[in-house]
């Protein structure tokens, strides 16, 4: 392979190299995510021990939901107005002082189930205030031409604390107690506040709207009109819905080795989202974008049924990981297709919307499954949902013609005369 194929192939590291606000964004949100995931393991696990129910489990999904729906629609609209970056230092202080009381309630010598659901809740909450400053960030801090590659690279370290923190949570819950698990996820928030806390402050929008529930309704209104967006929403919410089987990896653990393999469960879709990331450069020249989504979405359905078909850990593992790199590829073109076509004064509203598509997918799922589990045991809803999920699949792209044959470049061109038009509008006395 010649050295210009390996560029092409390879991860763009421009965004890293030429801006310091996106240096420190990228810093703080790595540090933080990896702390979040060692979490993201733990709470299910120790559910799953104090109640032996997968549906228990899966309810932790339901329970977040509802704080998640309302507040993204907040902190949508609160990031089209405030200061983005001090959105996301409020929103850091109050998963701190969150995690603190999963910490103090683990060193009880009886942990109290209703207390994990609470924080559950609660950390939902706050994460749609937040999410949607953390996502309108990065337009903000890289060109229009490095969004790509800026998406790839914040892809990448998500996917690193996503197979970072379960590895480490699965050894910690193998060999140690609980406290540690938490007591860490506690100490990567300080690093995260130095971070944010050292980058410029990033002032909202000229004219931008004050938040209410006419600002919610005019993004509400602008994700509506165009069929790129809502493509990209009910692909993913189809794909997570169906075919996101996480809530029951603690009952899989168990018939595949116990707690110590628990954690390679949750970290084998981030090898795979690793691999997909680190060889996105291909990426940056598809303009199918809407294609490219469907067809990752029908991949990540194909790896979920082939995992729940096995009880061989390795196999197992590799479809998960298959999973995760068809679910990346999905993740980098709706992505693209978000922070290259929306203008930024509508870029915190239509995050919220965006983090509303990611999260109720999973949320609802983890219900689904352990509601399914119920009848059809672990693998049996395993493989239905990833059945579902093609299925579902296939039908979004017999239904979404105009999704399906979105070209890249028009959105962007699209995001060009829309900012210059409001440019215009606000500039007039």
């Amino acid at each position: 392979m010649t050295s210009q194929r390996r560029r092409r192939l390879t991860l763009d590291l421009a965004p890293l190299r030429t801006s310091r606000e996106f240096r420190l964004l990228f810093g703080a949100s790595s540090i933080s995510g990896l702390g979040s995931f060692i979490t993201y393991v733990t709470v299910p696990y120790q559910v799953a021990r104090i109640t032996d129910d997968p549906l228990m489990v899966g309810l932790l999904g339901l329970t977040e939901l509802a704080p998640l729906l309302l507040m993204a629609f907040v902190g949508g609209a609160l990031a089209d107005y405030l200061d983005r970056r001090l959105l996301v230092v409020g929103g850091e202080l109050a998963l701190t002082a969150l995690t603190g009381v999963l910490l103090v309630n683990a060193i009880s010598d009886t942990p109290h189930l209703w207390l994990l659901y609470v924080v559950a809740g609660l950390t939902a909450a706050v994460d749609g205030l937040q999410r949607p400053a953390m996502e309108g960030l990065t337009p903000r801090v890289v060109t229009p031409e490095q969004i790509p590659a800026s998406s790839a690279l914040n892809s990448l370290r998500m996917q690193i604390a996503s197979l970072a923190g379960p590895g480490i949570a699965g050894l910690l819950i193998a060999g140690a107690d609980l406290v540690w698990v938490y007591a860490i996820d506690l100490a990567t928030f300080a690093v995260s506040l130095l971070l944010l806390l050292l980058m410029r402050a990033v002032p909202p929008p000229p004219d931008a709207e004050r938040p209410s529930l006419r600002a919610v309704v005019i993004g509400l209104r602008y994700a509506g009109s165009r069929p790129e967006l809502l493509g990209s929403y009910l692909v993913d919410i189809n794909a997570m819905f169906w075919g996101m089987p996480s809530a029951l990896y603690p009952f899989l653990a168990d018939k595949m080795g116990g707690p110590k393999v628990l954690g390679l469960l949750y970290a084998a879709p981030a090898i795979g989202s690793l691999l997909a990331t680190l060889t996105s450069g291909w990426t940056g020249r598809v303009r199918r974008h809407g294609l490219m989504v469907l067809l990752a979405a029908g991949g990540w359905g194909v790896g979920i049924i082939g995992a729940g078909l096995t009880e061989l850990l390795w196999v197992t593992v590799a479809c998960l990981a298959f999973a995760g790199a068809a679910d990346m590829v999905s993740g980098l073109f709706r992505m693209t297709i978000w922070n290259q076509t929306i203008p930024d004064h509508l870029r915190g509203r239509l995050a919220g919307i965006e983090m509303i598509s990611y999260t109720t997918g999973p949320l609802l799922g983890h219900t689904r499954a352990g509601l399914m589990a119920k009848w059809t045991g672990v693998s049996g809803s395993i493989v239905a949902g990833g059945v579902l999920c093609v299925a579902g699949t296939a039908a979004l792209a017999l239904a979404l013609p105009r999704f399906r044959r979105y070209d890249g470049r028009d959105g962007l061109a699209r995001k060009e005369a829309e900012e210059a038009a409001w440019a215009a509008r606000t500039s007039d006395p």
